[in-house]
């Protein structure tokens, strides 16, 4: 993205010195200057990143005329090799939603991260021997990167240097499509870019999405500059947030005052989420199989057995080492989930590591503030193995269902009308037979469990809304438990 006085205005960069708006043919800029991107000692035409400012023309962020190559290199502290092959693998699923192609990945054993360089400088020089040999574009890094760390491996390397953080963030801008959804991805990208603007000067692309980045700067006068206007549009959108926000406030007050529960998917991404969602109530949301490929979520009616009347609401899904600015930014949309009333966690049954996706889900539901909403585990994809069956087994309450064939929802449904009802306290009523009217609601908004019929009234122990509960107090002698 370039930067004008009335804040970020998103462009779609070609070939070294050229700059196209959204709608128009590449132009050249007028102070244009030879730059280097990728190999510092070469010029920007043969610099080949997809993801990186000068990366070939394009038209969008997911067109692209080629694929980069790209070297993982991870740290692994002593103890957690499992976990840094699976982290590994699922960066590279990453890369290659973001448009790329890995062509090799490096691991080192270290206590910590050096605070320095992320590795060691033994393994800097082995990196950038097998980047060399790979002729790889960009070096992507299993974890964050400090502002300090990325600026001394570029040094090191020779060629761009990101992190994790970056990846995501590029899939994100290449997915958001709503107006929400982009403001809450540029505000992300933003914090992002604040502390990493010193000596990048102009070179300001990489929160529109680009992975890669230019090596120049025009001053210290032109980065005081950006910073301001990067301060300015921050300040902006989380004003334009804030709003959006209080509207939410206000459609949960309604919904909840008339008394229909919510009920939000949650999961990991590529779980099956969206699929599941479109099986229930027909959405027609999209599915593709690739990692966040849905990034709005959508609500929708759902009958229960029974005629009663929910709402169900998908949510963008998760990931490990999910960046902290994505989180707080795309808190306005997760802003349903502390709020619902049951919470429908998705498991991709035939994942390498189901336990270790649904421990990431809840260690995220609770930093978003849902995690001591009520929960429904559903293993998905029943329908390529017998994992979902096992797994269901094993876990008592939860569900194994196919969302690509239907095997299962009828449980489903069944599942989540009993979770809803079960929730609600069980009060007894009685009622004059003089008000069949009271009689009728409760019947038509509650789940009636027995009616005993006395001379001069009707004894109901029933369940109802908590919503709903005070309208019928007056009738409310005694409370029990169930």
């Amino acid at each position: 993205m370039s930067i004008d006085e009335d804040g970020w205005e998103p462009t779609v960069v070609g070939q070294a010195g050229q700059v196209a708006g959204p709608n128009s043919e590449p132009v050249q800029e007028a102070d244009a200057e030879p730059v280097t991107a990728g190999h510092p000692a070469e010029t920007a035409e043969t610099h080949r990143g997809g993801f990186g400012e000068f990366g070939g023309e394009s038209r969008g962020l997911i067109e692209r005329t080629f694929r980069e190559k790209i070297l993982l290199v991870a740290v692994v502290v002593d103890g957690h090799d499992d976990d840094t092959d699976a982290s590994l693998d699922e960066l590279e699923l990453l890369v290659d939603t973001a448009g790329a192609d890995v062509v090799g990945r490096l691991t080192q054993r270290r206590r910590a991260p050096d605070p320095a360089t992320y590795v060691g400088s033994g393994k800097a020089a082995e990196i950038k021997q097998m980047a060399e040999a790979t002729d790889c574009d960009t070096v992507v890094f299993d974890d964050q990167l400090s502002p300090a760390q990325q600026f001394n491996l570029e040094k090191l390397l020779g060629r761009s240097a990101i992190d994790r953080t970056a990846v995501i963030l590029d899939i994100f801008a290449q997915n958001a499509s709503s107006q929400e959804g982009k403001a809450q991805v540029e505000l992300a990208q933003l914090r992002y870019l604040a502390p990493r603007l010193k000596g990048r000067g102009k070179a300001l692309s990489q929160q529109a999405g680009g992975l890669g980045g230019a090596r120049r700067g025009p001053g210290e006068k032109a980065l005081e500059t950006d910073r301001r206007r990067l301060d300015r549009r921050v300040h902006k959108l989380e004003a334009e947030l804030r709003e959006v926000r209080q509207h939410r406030s206000t459609q949960s007050k309604a919904r909840r005052r008339s008394g229909v529960a919510h009920v939000v998917i949650v999961g990991y991404t590529n779980a099956g989420k969206s699929s599941l969602e479109n099986r229930l109530t027909d959405a027609g949301v999209l599915v593709e199989d690739r990692l966040f490929a849905t990034l709005d979520p959508t609500t929708r009616k759902l009958a229960l057995p029974g005629g009663e009347v929910v709402l169900l609401t998908d949510t963008v899904g998760f990931v490990r080492k999910l960046p902290h600015e994505l989180v707080e930014a795309f808190k306005t949309t997760l802003s349903v989930v502390p709020e619902a009333d049951l919470l429908v966690h998705v498991v991709d049954a035939s994942a390498p590591d189901p336990a270790g996706e649904i421990a990431v889900v809840r260690a995220i539901m609770a930093e978003i503030g849902g995690g001591d909403r009520p929960e429904l585990l559903v293993f998905n994809k029943a329908d390529r193995g017998a994992d979902a069956a096992r797994l269901a087994a094993a876990t008592p309450g939860s569900v194994a269902v196919s969302a690509a064939t239907g095997q299962g929802i009828d449980g489903l449904v069944q599942a989540i009308g009993n979770r809803l009802r079960s929730q609600r306290p069980v009060i007894e009523l009685h009622i004059p037979w003089a008000r069949g009217d009271v009689i009728a609601a409760v019947h038509a908004l509650g789940e009636v469990l027995s009616e005993v019929s006395e001379e001069e009234q009707m004894v109901m122990r029933t369940r109802l809304p908590e919503e709903q509960r005070g309208r019928f107090s007056e009738f409310e002698p005694v409370a029990v438990g169930e």
